[in-house]
């Protein structure tokens, strides 16, 4: 998505801004993610603070209103959001500013099991049925017979989205950000996510596997279930890079349907 920088938006946005944060000294575009048409990293008077932000106009701003919803019940993990508004057709969200660098899931990268304890941790936090939360059995309902979306059923918060760039390291934990796609569903749909990951970062499925291994809610998953979502992402995924074929969406097709593939092969692998 094309960026605009702080100094090309107008001065009713900027204005709106600074009556949040106080004086902006200095300014910089965040580089790293795909959604936001903002995301600027601002030095103000008050301290550091992130702003993203989206046309009010564009269909994505619903994912910032799930991400405005759930922050509250995620500030133990990610960073703290400070204020919502609509200005001059832009839809704004201003957030504590996180330090760290985004996470590493090369095959033996240290930040490994960083994120898969921040997982653990993330699932047992609680969350309420949000209007604005999706419910996994309906989000993936394209992808899986009708027979089997109660496997995907449940109330545990999942993340999902596990791009490195939503996950910053620092020091020995891991924090979340992004949460476009909230959702409530069965405990381990957020590490079989984090696997298809970890298959277009260079691991091999059963690497993959071994690194959500500690996950409580992975290793008591029921095998059929987690059968079951992997083919749904093998399918999303395919849908997905079949209707916009640039190649992180093909890379993360091939490595979802290479997972599927080993879970067909062995299904009692990975658990039980």
């Amino acid at each position: 998505m094309q960026r605009t920088d702080w100094d090309h938006l107008t001065a009713l946005v900027r204005a709106a801004i600074e009556h949040r944060t106080g004086t902006v000294r200095a300014a910089r575009t965040a580089e790293a993610g795909k959604n936001s048409a903002i995301a600027i990293l601002l030095s103000t008077s008050d301290g550091p603070i992130f702003v993203k932000g989206l046309r009010t106009e564009d269909p994505r701003v619903a994912s910032q209103e799930r991400e405005a919803a759930v922050s509250r019940y995620v500030s133990p993990l990610s960073p703290e959001l400070l204020w919502q508004t609509e200005v001059d057709g832009w839809n704004l969200l201003g957030f504590q500013a996180a330090p760290g660098r985004h996470a590493d899931y090369a095959p033996g990268s240290p930040d490994l099991p960083k994120v898969v304890d921040t997982m653990q941790r993330l699932a047992l936090l609680w969350c309420p049925d949000l209007p604005q939360l999706k419910r996994a059995e309906r989000r993936w309902a394209a992808y899986v017979k009708p027979a089997d979306l109660p496997l995907l059923r449940g109330d545990t918060l999942l993340h999902t989205d596990y791009s490195p760039d939503n996950v910053l390291i620092h020091g020995n934990a891991a924090r979340l950000i992004d949460w476009a796609w909230p959702t409530l569903g069965a405990g381990f749909i957020d590490p079989s996510c984090l696997i298809v990951r970890l298959v277009f970062a260079g691991h091999t499925p059963e690497q993959a596997e071994a690194c959500v291994s500690p996950a409580s809610a992975w290793t008591s998953a029921p095998t059929r279930a987690v059968d079951v979502f992997a083919s749904a992402l093998a399918r999303m995924w395919t849908q997905i890079a079949a209707a916009d074929p640039n190649p992180w969406k093909n890379g993360m097709a091939e490595a979802a349907r290479a997972w599927e593939a080993h879970r067909r092969a062995t299904p009692a692998a990975a658990s039980s």
